[in-house]
């Protein structure tokens, strides 16, 4: 993914908050386009929170203040937090995600369990249950990347400032808007996966112990498809247990990044409120 760089005009001795966005933005734009694995994506997930945490001290900066405060810079400043509300929703998006699939496949894994005997009818159930939730999470995993379509930040075009340090820290709250958005689609995408094919399935032999082993495609898919390739496939029900234990232990790593992240994200946009409504 390309991402724009504005032609910023910071003094010769920019302030060391500066520096660390801009280094956070540095990291974050030379890993995101290789994020497909689950291990980039939560170390970009864990950028954005540190990214977040520096933008949040830039915030408190007296010249960002008061480039907030001016009133010329109004629509920037709306701009900002429209901007901000997206990022949360966006980010809520994906906690609600990993929060659904959580629990499918704690009931799923449960029942997996209790039915290693062959019984056939509890199992097919909660596949099926699973399956249908994965629809519908990869349903609103597309109207959100639907929304997020063509969404950057306009903010410096919109600034009326002459003021060369005001409309640099305004381009530089776009860059972090662009980019976070960036890493958000790219976790979204990966949650959802690739579209499985379609075609019939024997939940039975799938479940109970074969000589069959996981197809390469499974091997090199992420953790999301390859649970959604063995519910579709015939496979080692130990190979598939295994799946579910990797996706478990994966989740459990994204959903504590994020709700860090989540925290971390409505205290950055507390700031500027707290600024406009002095």
């Amino acid at each position: 993914m390309a991402f724009h760089t504005h032609s910023n005009s910071f003094p010769s001795r920019p302030h060391p908050i500066v520096q660390q966005v801009d280094e956070q933005l540095s990291r974050l734009r030379s890993s995101e386009a290789t994020s497909t694995s689950s291990l980039s994506i939560n170390h970009n997930l864990s950028r954005i929170g540190d990214l977040s945490s520096c933008v949040d001290r830039l915030l408190q900066l007296p010249l960002t203040q008061q480039a907030l405060a001016h009133g010329q810079n109004e629509k920037w400043a709306n701009e900002l937090l429209d901007g901000s509300l997206r990022l949360l929703d966006v980010c809520s998006t994906a906690m609600d995600a990993v929060l659904q699939t959580k629990a499918n496949v704690q009931d799923l894994k449960s029942i997996i369990r209790r039915t290693r005997g062959g019984e056939s009818g509890a199992l097919t159930s909660e596949v099926n249950k699973y399956l249908t939730s994965r629809k519908m999470i990869k349903k609103a995993i597309q109207k959100a990347m639907k929304n997020l379509k063509g969404s950057k930040s306009k903010s410096t075009s919109s600034s009326p400032s002459n003021d060369n340090k005001t409309v640099a820290i305004i381009s530089k709250l776009g860059d972090v808007e662009e980019i976070t958005l960036a890493v958000f689609k790219s976790f979204l995408s990966f949650i959802s996966g690739p579209k499985s094919k379609p075609g019939s399935w024997s939940l039975v032999s799938k479940m109970i112990p074969t000589n069959k082993v996981a197809c390469d495609e499974e091997t090199e898919a992420n953790e999301f498809a390859q649970v959604d390739a063995a519910l579709h496939k015939t496979s080692k029900s130990e190979n598939t247990q295994n799946q579910f234990e990797k996706l478990g232990s994966g989740i459990q790593d994204q959903e504590e990044r994020l709700e860090s992240l989540f925290r971390q994200m409505i205290k950055t946009r507390v700031s500027p409120l707290n600024i406009l409504n002095h």
